[in-house]
């Protein structure tokens, strides 16, 4: 028995020494949006013919994820409206024209939280403020996490996540071609990000 003392002696004292070890690992982790893997697709009414497609790009963000406790997370992040894609120059031109996204009054769209409702072990709900065209109202978005970890590589620890929600572009100000445009704007939102302790609000929003 004297014999197994040491041994117990060390187990105890390399268990005490983990604690703090375990308790970093259950804190929030920070982590910045991988601009390059996230990205923002919309859909609205063309006259009742077709809900044609067009995407945005995230230009900066970061993110704070607690895996156990989710009402600890938030984000925050801007959208680089001048990005918009809908297939033909044309047409891009038009839509970031003052009458709907007013691209030179304001190239970017911000987002910040302001709660994160778990639902179940991969759904929840994240509301927020989102300004657009200088009008901040009140969003929610309901999102599933997807997964939670090293790359393929193994370069990176990362956080994945779909989201979707519903605007009114009334509520923004575009009011324009009201009887050919519809008003009800379908979102989806793919996002990645990259666990980094540095990333922190942006300080280039509007």
């Amino acid at each position: 028995m004297r014999l197994f003392r040491p041994i117990r002696r060390f187990v105890f004292v390399i268990a005490c020494a983990c604690l703090p070890l375990a308790t970093l690992q259950a804190a929030p982790a920070t982590y910045r949006y991988d601009t390059t893997h996230s990205q923002i697709v919309f859909s609205v009414d063309h006259n009742g013919f077709s809900r044609p497609f067009g995407r945005l790009h995230i230009a900066r963000g970061w993110l704070r994820f607690d895996p156990d406790d989710w009402s600890q997370s938030a984000t925050e992040l801007d959208i680089d409206l001048d990005s918009l894609d809908m297939g033909d120059a044309a047409w891009n031109d038009a839509v970031k024209k003052p009458a709907f996204l007013d691209v030179a009054k304001g190239r970017y769209a911000h987002f910040v939280s302001t709660s994160v409702e778990r639902k179940d072990d991969t759904h929840g709900v994240l509301r927020g403020n989102l300004t657009l065209r200088g009008v901040t109202k009140p969003v929610e978005l309901a999102f599933t996490a997807n997964r939670r970890g090293t790359t393929i590589y193994g370069m990176h620890t990362t956080a994945g996540f779909s989201a979707t929600a519903t605007l009114n572009r009334d509520d923004f100000g575009m009011t324009s071609n009201a009887n050919s445009v519809g008003h009800g704007v379908s979102v989806w939102l793919e996002l990645e990000a990259v666990q980094d302790d540095k990333a922190q609000p942006n300080k280039e929003s509007p």
